[in-house]
């Protein structure tokens, strides 16, 4: 995950920001008949790494590492993270990979499982190198296009935003009724972090040439290894720099992700987890205190409205100047929240609560 990944003269910098796809289905075609007790050790699962590699090749990445446990299965990809549930797959590549080219390979193989999609999910940042992008990922209104193209006939139908400017990009399409399988906990939370401008010395942990050789090193130094103590981490150090790390807990998971060139510092960082909105915030303040960057973004979905004031009020850094929230309704029910960070005063070692 470094700039030397990109062809020599295509842009100035590897493009950290991850394009990410999350397509849940059914075990039958009818989604309101959904109410199948899934078998953890069939459906998506059983698909061969063959299979998973056919469809990563599509959108030009590959496995270089895994993980399971009896909830799911986890790969560090050789371009971010790929999570694949009995019933959901959720893709997450960088650089100038196609991903949403996987989609077609995807549902084939679903298919063939006698899978349904009932509901997807697109989200991407502000590309920091745009012009190195390839259709459809040149601009959001293709992607977007791309993405009805399969999914904009689903129940709910589809709705597409562009926040802030452009910062950040999310398309959303769910299945009417919503199936049994695709109701989350209404403590379960999807948070993606983006950070760009990041410390400089903390980003020199993550060069080998620097002294630290493995990415268990790298963890550890760098404190990403206390970040989520509970969890069974798979990490990965690239040549010459570069990061990755999966870490699955039962059915939660979460991921890191850092490129550390000075021109094109970025990391991300995204946990699922059914918690507390205390435990949220304090996993927040960890991120922001080891990485600081200089700007954050926080896109934040949960299923239900329940705490939507308490969750708006939840986020606040010391040292960062915050934007005002932005709410959106997604179909079937989610709320998306979404609200950016940048310092206006430099932070050394903690962030506090204001």
């Amino acid at each position: 995950m470094g700039c030397d990944e990109i062809e020599a003269g295509a842009c100035p910098g590897f493009e950290g920001f991850e394009k990410r796809l999350e397509i849940e289905f059914t075990c039958c075609e009818r989604p309101e008949q959904s109410g199948v007790k899934v078998n953890k050790k069939t459906w998506l699962r059983s698909l061969a790494v063959s299979a998973l590699e056919e469809i990563l090749s599509a959108a030009q990445c590959s496995i270089v590492s895994g993980l399971s446990n009896p909830e799911l299965d986890s790969y560090v990809l050789s371009e971010s993270s790929l999570f694949v549930y009995p019933l959901k797959i959720i893709i997450k590549t960088c650089g100038t990979t196609q991903l949403l080219n996987a989609i077609p390979a995807l549902l084939n193989h679903a298919s063939g499982l006698s899978l349904a999609v009932c509901g997807c999910r697109y989200s991407r940042g502000a590309f920091l190198f745009p012009q190195a992008q390839s259709f459809p990922h040149t601009d959001f209104r293709e992607e977007v296009l791309f993405l009805d193209n399969y999914f904009g006939g689903l129940g709910s139908g589809s709705k597409a935003y562009k926040l802030m400017d452009g910062i950040w990009h999310i398309y959303s399409a769910q299945a009417l009724p919503l199936p049994c399988n695709s109701i989350p906990s209404s403590s379960s939370y999807t948070l993606e972090v983006c950070m760009t401008q990041i410390d400089a010395s903390f980003a020199s942990l993550f060069f080998k040439e620097n002294g630290l050789q493995t990415a268990r090193e790298m963890s550890v130094s760098s404190g990403i290894a206390n970040i989520l103590e509970d969890f069974e981490v798979c990490d990965y150090a690239f040549d010459p720099c570069g990061y990755s790390m999966n870490a699955i807990n039962g059915d939660a998971y979460s991921t890191i992700h850092i490129t550390p060139e000075e021109n094109c510092s970025y990391a991300s960082f995204e946990i699922m987890e059914t918690t507390t909105l205390d435990c949220l915030q304090a996993l927040t303040y960890k991120i922001a205190s080891a990485f600081r960057p200089g700007t954050l973004s926080f896109s934040l979905y949960q299923y239900t409205h329940d705490q939507e004031e308490e969750v708006s009020k939840a986020f606040h850094l010391y040292g960062y100047e915050c934007t005002e929230p932005i709410h959106k309704t997604l179909p079937g029910g989610g709320m998306l929240l979404f609200f950016s960070f940048t310092r206006i005063a430099k932070v050394l070692n903690t962030i506090k609560l204001k």
